[in-house]
């Protein structure tokens, strides 16, 4: 365990160097992690976890696409794939991965398998922290932890077969055992985490809601659609629109910015796009910082939780879904973000 600074504040942070596969090993020799939830992230953690040598089952309804997913991944009925609640009931570590809705009807059936002496293990700290809408209140006789990679579960299991690992926040919310920060650390190194850093159930979720809401998909979906209408508006074609507007985003600017920063974007680019960016990103950070103020307050004041379970409980929510991506998909923007998908595929092919 490391103390690091991040723009002048200490942040408890653990690597792998300090804290190696082994030494998680043999801490966790002795327990049955079962992974409950075998859809966004269960498939990458469970991998992930089972190639890192940890003893793994996984629990998921057994008609469901998802079982069979897992089976096609070399989970074994009987052996190694159960039902949610015998895996529940024979896991030492219980891996709670099901989505918030499935997490919060499941929950009655699970509590019961939580006998003293166990280990509630979250990715997201949505149903503890919400616990006066999701009835999810854990036995106070076990450990209760979380591990949170930013990022999905197959990023998580492309970056870990890469060779590299996904940074994951981790935190403890209640500790039976004494043990429970050594064995969060133990499971964070042990999905495949870069390194962890530390952070409470509360703001995990507070900056995961608002990140997703935002940076991440809300408002980046919402800017990306402003500047392609804007463009086609002005006269431009749907193929130039979507390439200045997604395509150079996605495929080049992204990732040279996780490679080397912003600064060294803009140190890097013709003194025209420096100019631009340096003189409109100010305009654009004050004229979203209200909507993100307001964002953070609804997530804060449990509306955005709220209405997530109200929505996601809805018989015809999936149906409602659908409808919705639909139109998404089917928007000029998206089909022409297919159309250049395919021509990139397609050149990358003829290359190779």
């Amino acid at each position: 365990m490391a103390t690091i600074n991040f723009g002048g504040v200490d942040e408890t942070v653990i690597t792998r160097d300090e804290f190696p596969l082994f030494k998680a090993q043999e801490f966790l020799k002795d327990e049955t992690i079962a992974v409950l939830g075998y859809g966004v992230q269960g498939p990458g953690q469970a991998l992930n976890l089972r190639d890192n040598g940890f003893n793994v089952i996984v629990g998921q309804r057994e008609d469901s696409a998802s079982w069979q997913k897992a089976v096609e991944d070399g989970w074994v009925p009987g052996e190694t794939l159960f039902g949610l609640e015998e895996a529940a009931e024979r896991g030492t570590i219980v891996c709670y991965l099901l989505s918030d809705a499935g997490q919060i009807a499941l929950w009655p059936a699970i509590k019961e398998k939580l006998t003293p002496g166990k280990t509630l293990y979250f990715s997201h700290g949505f149903g503890v922290t919400f616990n006066d809408q999701t009835g999810i209140v854990p036995p106070k006789d076990i450990d209760v932890i979380l591990v949170a990679p930013k990022g999905s579960g197959t990023s998580l299991r492309r970056l870990f077969v890469a060779g590299g690992g996904l940074n994951s926040s981790f935190a403890v919310f209640q500790d039976a055992s004494g043990e429970a920060f050594t064995k969060a650390t133990a499971l964070g190194i042990g999905v495949g985490s870069g390194y962890l850093f530390q952070t409470d159930f509360k703001k995990e979720v507070y900056s995961d809601l608002t990140g997703e809401r935002g940076v991440l998909m809300g408002a980046l979906a919402g800017i990306i659609e402003a500047q392609y209408q804007v463009l086609r508006q002005r006269g431009h074609s749907p193929s130039e629109a979507f390439n200045e507007t997604v395509e150079e985003l996605t495929q080049s600017l992204v990732p040279l910015v996780g490679e080397n920063g912003m600064d060294w974007m803009f140190a890097n680019c013709s003194v025209t796009a420096q100019r631009g960016a340096l003189d409109w990103k100010g305009k654009f950070r004050e004229a979203t910082l209200p909507v993100l103020n307001e964002l953070y307050d609804s997530v804060a004041s449990g509306a955005e939780a709220k209405r997530t379970i109200e929505r996601g409980s809805t018989p015809d929510y999936r149906e409602k879904l659908q409808e919705e991506l639909k139109e998404v998909r089917e928007s000029e923007l998206w089909q022409t973000g297919a159309r250049v998908r395919e021509l990139r595929s397609n050149t990358t092919n003829v290359e190779a």
